[in-house]
């Protein structure tokens, strides 16, 4: 991460900014992946929908605590910012924040993707699959961009994960953006519930 500033005496963390989302195709299934699988193959699930809280509560509060530890993740990442600003002399930090704030929001999306994974089937390894496989086709749509018509390439491009991350790690908060990270997870936080609470009623 320290190439920049070696070679050219400059400090950014791009290139932390660009492995963040790859390692995330493995990390965030695996942190979700038992969060409701492990309660269905335990049969604790059923013990939980008895309480007087809704399957709602339940899933955001899962949830929550996936970002959470996402941000602990990310937050380790800091020393790597405090030893350039130490030593390097045009630091952007009005980038670094947005950059931080955009791989929040895209390990806040993948969470909600692997919450649902987690609650579609019982077992941990094909929850841990199947996570994989979804985070993949997000990460995959900016770069299948030149083999789609122009009549689809709009529709794609607004789907990726990436067009999205790139936008706000230049410093460009739109409200599109926002506006597509908050409707992918309230998406995906919506079929999960449902999955949970056809459980209660199956």
């Amino acid at each position: 991460f320290t190439t920049t500033f070696f070679l050219y005496g400059q400090s950014d963390l791009r290139t932390l900014f660009n492995i963040v989302p790859l390692v995330y195709l493995f990390f965030i299934p695996g942190i979700t992946m038992g969060l409701i699988s492990r309660e269905k193959g335990l049969g604790t699930i059923e013990i939980i929908s008895t309480l007087p809280i809704d399957d709602r509560d339940i899933v955001v509060g899962k949830y929550l605590s996936a970002v959470a530890l996402i941000a602990i993740a990310l937050l380790t990442t800091s020393l790597h910012f405090i030893t350039l600003s130490s030593f390097g002399n045009s630091i952007d930090y009005g980038a670094v924040f947005t950059g931080y704030l955009g791989l929040l929001l895209v390990g806040s999306v993948y969470a909600s993707v692997g919450m649902f994974s987690s609650a579609v089937t019982d077992n941990q390894v094909i929850s841990f699959i199947v996570g994989i496989a979804i985070i993949f086709v997000f990460w995959l749509f900016d770069k299948v961009l030149i083999f789609m018509p122009d009549l689809l390439a709009g529709t794609i491009q607004y789907l990726s994960v990436e067009y999205h991350l790139s936008n706000i790690s230049r410093g460009v908060i739109d409200t599109r953006n926002l506006i597509y990270f908050g409707s992918v997870i309230g998406f995906f936080l919506f079929l999960t519930t449902r999955l949970v609470e056809s459980r209660r009623w199956s």
